[in-house]
């Protein structure tokens, strides 16, 4: 794999986190509270997986920024802004929500989870999103 490989990879990183996170609130819903732990775990290690690829990314590949069509790119840019802003803040809540778990804060643990839940599906889903945008429904080139 090469660092022009990433960006699918981490599509995919972020289609499965999506999957998963969707599959645990099922299993919880139905009662499955071990296949839950299991599933969600997976989620937060495929995002874990996600982030680290991301930065690596970032760190070795130049910056692919939405220029054309014109018209689209306000549309593109508020995705962007959203997915940004709740990307930097899901990452303390999903630690949060993990952490009252493992402790047994069922409580505490479900009225987080309320919040960040759909909001880790919602940055997964726009990630990909964006890289569909980028690279095949609008395909851009990178800057130098």
């Amino acid at each position: 794999m090469t660092v022009q490989d990433l960006p699918a990879f981490n599509a995919f990183l972020n289609g499965t986190s999506a999957l998963l996170v969707c599959t645990g609130l099922m299993l919880i819903r139905r009662g499955h509270a071990t296949a839950h732990r299991y599933c969600m775990t997976a989620a937060v290690v495929v995002s874990g997986l996600f982030l680290v690829s991301y930065l690596y990314y970032h760190a070795h590949a130049g910056r692919t920024v939405f220029r054309e069509p014109a018209e689209f790119r306000p549309v593109y840019l508020i995705i962007l802004f959203t997915h940004t802003v709740l990307a930097v803040a899901i990452v303390p809540m999903v630690l949060t929500t993990v952490v009252l778990a493992w402790r047994r804060h069922w409580e505490r643990h479900r009225r987080w989870a309320r919040w960040t839940w759909p909001l880790w599906l919602y940055v997964s889903v726009t990630g990909v999103l964006i890289y569909l945008l980028l690279y095949h429904i609008f395909p851009q080139n990178p800057v130098s």
